[in-house]
């Protein structure tokens, strides 16, 4: 007698594992038009450590890592310079990262003293206490430097503009788990941010969901790429997100599966507003690591 096949797993079942998964923000990816020049500001004006560089000449491109500390426990970013272009359209829709430290005058100074691009100038947010400042990167990209009396992660934000608040932070509850960490409302200025990840933002690396009123769409560009997060089931992952596209929109990219030479396994996927972001194994993710 033929043995029955194995009973899908509930839905509701389903979606319990991203909150019983081993998750971490693992790096931002994006395209720079000369990784040289790149990795001299951070390093000089930010004060990021190069942590690993590789150039793969037969896909013709190079990658450059650099954070505050090692990839196995801090978020990073990952610098892509492809041969031969030098310029990219950063588009609407990206925002910016963020910078924590613990003297933002001091910091901006530096930074000016080095040649760097300054579009605001330290003080204290409108219509509140916190001080900031906004510095620009050798390709227009937008680092807001945010004063914190200590930190275990500098690198603590990516902003990225939504078109509906309340399907995104349903999208990122239950395809990755996450939790709403701090929700900023600020209607004299006309938007809400909703600051998301899998601890508070003071200790760890978090996504700042906008939303500016009346503001469906934006231009996504070429120039952001993506967010990298680990998982211990790329599989099992893929499932849950491919259930929560049927809900809220957005789509499978890359379905789960060892990349080609490489053999780490991963998956992608697009938000409902067109972000992509991709799951790592954590077991692939520390061996691709050992062998940098």
């Amino acid at each position: 007698m033929a043995e029955a096949s194995a009973p899908a797993v509930p839905s509701n079942e389903l979606l319990e594992w991203p909150k019983k998964d081993k998750r971490r923000i693992l790096h931002a990816v994006y395209r720079v038009g000369d990784l040289d020049r790149t990795i001299k500001f951070y390093t000089e004006c930010f004060g990021m450590k190069l942590l690993r560089k590789r150039d793969i000449p037969e896909e013709k491109y190079s990658n450059a890592f650099l954070g505050f500390g090692p990839e196995e426990s801090h978020f990073v970013v990952e610098l892509t310079y492809n041969y031969g272009v030098d310029k990219y359209d950063i588009g609407t829709g990206f925002g910016h990262f963020a910078i924590a430290t613990p003297d933002v005058y001091k910091l901006v100074e530096e930074i000016k003293a080095k040649g760097g691009t300054v579009t605001r100038e330290p003080g204290p947010v409108k219509g509140g206490s916190s001080v900031i400042a906004f510095v620009k990167d050798p390709d227009g990209y937008l680092f807001e430097i945010l004063q914190r009396e200590s930190t275990p992660e500098p690198l603590c934000q990516v902003m990225l503009r939504v078109g509906d608040l309340e399907r995104s932070i349903k999208f990122y509850e239950k395809a990755l788990g996450m939790q709403v960490v701090k929700r900023v409302d600020r209607p004299e200025q006309k938007y809400t941010i909703a600051m998301m990840g899998y601890a508070p933002e003071h200790e760890t690396i978090v996504l700042e969901l906008t939303y500016n009123y009346g503001v469906t769409e934006y231009t996504k560009g070429n120039a952001y790429a993506q967010i990298a997060i680990s998982t211990d089931d790329v599989y099992k992952s893929a499932e849950v997100v491919n259930l929560v596209t049927q809900e809220l929109g957005g789509k499978i990219t890359r379905q789960p599966g060892p990349i080609p030479g490489l053999n780490t396994k991963i998956t992608s996927f697009l938000d409902p507003d067109g972000w992509k972001t991709v799951l790592v194994d954590n077991q692939d993710f520390l061996k691709e690591l050992g062998s940098a």
